[in-house]
């Protein structure tokens, strides 16, 4: 009897069996959006769904969202006490606020939303702006909210944003050769930092992988990522499985994962990383021959 409770015990405590690699890639599907007005009490319509979800994390993520802000849509000031976001907009430009202060940024960019920092943002344009959320939290699956009733149309803009705020731009990029022993050199760069957050939000980096190009095998014990891709095509392999991946599509490499990906076109493949660690500070890379 003692020895079937042991072996319950083991089965219980050994992780759920992954769905294939290419069930595991998410893609953008705009046709299953759903239309939302008045966000966080904001002005106009956000059309968005759910990318991945909470439950497909080891980590703190909270969710990644996906959608598009509509002409003179966007998402009221806000507060969140126990978590933090990062907006991106991956075209055209849009009005984010941070702190009461207000300023417009040209897409592809990013901004965080800092834990206690109140945000919002709106498309002030005629053309719908894609927009993407990438939340953190404190606590697995904790979300929180604050409500400041304004919508900030109309609102002053300074000329120079006075927040921290990233465009994904190639000429800021550094060129790497066999970037953890992939072909080819890379073009690289750590846009934000562990420094920057509150949570145990880890990094975000920009990526660009040249036709023929390819990121080597590694894995991280303690950090888990997010892969977004831009524009381009790739294949991406995660253990023994490969599958291709496009422009649109993202995926998770979860803790200790061995993963590589390579550009499998003739135009550069784009990718944004995001991080998010088991513990604060926590930034680990071993590489894997």
């Amino acid at each position: 009897m003692e020895g079937l409770l042991v072996s319950a015990l083991l089965l219980a405590a050994q992780p759920a069996a992954r769905p294939p690699l290419a069930d595991r890639i998410a893609s953008v599907a705009p046709e299953t959006y759903r239309a939302a007005r008045g966000v966080h009490m904001g002005a106009g319509e956000l059309r968005f769904g759910t990318l991945i979800p909470g439950s497909h994390f080891a980590t703190n993520f909270l969710f990644v969202h996906r959608g598009e802000l509509q002409p003179g849509g966007g998402i009221g000031h806000h507060v969140h006490s126990h978590m933090e976001e990062m907006y991106f907009i991956l075209d055209g430009e849009a009005q984010f606020t941070v702190n009461g202060r207000t300023a417009t940024i040209r897409g592809p960019a990013a901004v965080p939303c800092r834990m206690g920092d109140s945000h919002a943002i709106l498309n002030a344009t005629g053309a719908p702006v894609q927009w993407m959320n990438v939340a953190v939290s404190t606590r697995k699956a904790k979300y929180d909210v604050f409500d400041l009733g304004d919508d900030r149309v109309g609102t002053a803009r300074d000329e120079i944003p006075v927040f921290i705020n990233t465009r994904f731009d190639r000429s800021r990029l550094r060129e790497i050769a066999n970037l953890h022993g992939g072909r080819g050199t890379a073009l690289y760069r750590r846009a934000f930092a562990p420094e920057v957050f509150y949570t145990n939000w880890s990094f975000v980096d920009h990526l660009v992988l040249p036709q023929g190009a390819s990121a080597g095998r590694k894995r991280h014990p303690s950090v888990e990522e997010i892969y977004y891709v831009l524009s381009g095509e790739g294949v991406v392999t995660i253990g023994d499985e490969s599958a291709p991946v496009g422009q649109d599509d993202a995926f998770v490499v979860s803790l200790n994962e061995v993963h590589s990906i390579a550009n499998s076109g003739t135009d550069d493949l784009v990718l944004v990383v995001v991080g998010a660690a088991t513990e604060k500070w926590m930034v680990d890379t071993v590489e894997v021959e």
